[in-house]
């Protein structure tokens, strides 16, 4: 893993706006394809003292659906209190919206809308951070969905529900000109994994991942862009800036997000290329996702590697010697580093300390 001393960065992020739209985010295969794609109007139609009202428009934009579900996460305590145009439950903070019977169908390009409203406390009523229609993310395109073929077939790409906040979400982007392999969202996931172990064996308590653990989201352009489109202050960060920029305006993310750590890793990379972690982030280059699938070197090294960078994003600077923690270059001899007493107390009373139990 290429790494700079400088590894706190800041990107802006939009304006979260009342109505937000989302697309299916999907790999491409061969054979039959069939389009998977939503686009999701939120809005919030009027507040009161301790409550509000809201009105959702879905529309299909990929092949027709016989049926619909629609989910979301209310991360600020808002609770449905009653619901028209769909059956509209919730547990803890998952929202589940379901079609009525007469509005289940949806052609390529027909949409159906709902209404509810809700109590909301001294918290807010931000709008939510994402919507599933059908398990499948919604950001607003359609990518086509192998079903038949001798190809390795598509994952997963989207959590089955809203990601509950505070919790960890990972992306894999894959250029458009990059194949898709299974053994790069899995390795991911398994340093993932690890990683959540030794911040338990360290801290007694440790971060939450989702399910799935990683999201796989097809990039908009081919790997050389990503690799040569100058963004920040040298090359380093050029592969790594595009690929957050993106997700957060795809996945409508935000930097810092008080909703979620957030681990980007993309399969491209250009001369001198590294990544960092900062403000609830981590960006890597295509070596440590590499290094994940199994294909560049020794585990261990990608392991330590993830526990360094999010150290940094859950507040850690680098440490100024090699000196046995994982914010020096002795992430290196993973397992064979530990945390100091004080990066430990440094976590557990820094921003993103709620997200660990």
């Amino acid at each position: 893993m290429a790494h700079q001393p400088r590894t706190l960065f800041r990107l802006a992020a939009a304006a979260l706006a009342m109505s937000l739209t989302w697309a299916a985010v999907l790999t491409a295969g061969t054979g039959h394809a069939a389009a998977t794609g939503c686009r999701v109007a939120y809005t919030v139609s009027s507040q009161w003292a301790g409550g509000f009202g809201a009105n959702v428009r879905v529309t299909n934009l990929g092949d027709p659906l016989t049926g619909w579900t629609l989910r979301w996460a209310f991360d600020s305590g808002q609770t449905v209190t009653q619901a028209w145009n769909a059956t509209v439950t919730q547990n803890g903070v998952t929202v589940t919206a379901t079609n009525a019977s007469y509005n289940g169908s949806l052609a390529t390009g027909g949409s159906a809308s709902f209404g509810f409203n809700g109590s909301s406390n001294d918290a807010g009523n931000p709008v939510p951070g994402s919507f599933t229609l059908n398990g499948v993310t919604c950001t607003g395109s359609t990518t086509p969905t192998p079903t038949a073929g001798p190809t390795t077939p598509p994952p997963t790409v989207a959590p089955t529900v809203a990601p509950l906040p505070r919790t960890v979400r990972v992306y894999w982007l894959k250029p458009s000109d990059v194949a898709f392999d299974q053994r790069w969202p899995d390795g991911i996931a398994t340093v993932m994994r690890e990683a959540q172990r030794y911040y338990r064996q360290e801290l007694g308590k440790t971060f939450t991942l989702n399910s799935p653990v990683v999201e796989v989201v097809n990039g908009d352009h081919v790997k050389s862009w990503y690799e040569n489109t100058p963004n920040g202050p040298d090359r380093y960060w050029w592969s790594v800036f595009n690929m957050q920029q993106e997700l957060i305006r795809k996945l409508n993310l935000r930097n810092p997000d008080n909703r979620w750590l957030n681990v980007g890793e993309i399969s491209a990379e250009g001369p001198g290329a590294g990544g960092g972690g900062g403000n609830g982030w981590v960006i890597l280059c295509q070596h440590d996702a590499d290094g994940a699938a199994g294909v560049n070197g020794p585990m261990n090294r990608w392991y330590g590697g993830m526990v360094h960078e999010l150290g940094h994003a859950l507040g850690l600077p680098d440490s100024t010697s090699t000196d046995g923690t994982p914010m020096s270059a002795s992430f290196y001899n993973y397992p064979n580093t530990h945390f100091s007493q004080a990066q430990k107390s440094r976590i557990l009373s820094g921003p993103y300390a709620s997200f660990l139990s």
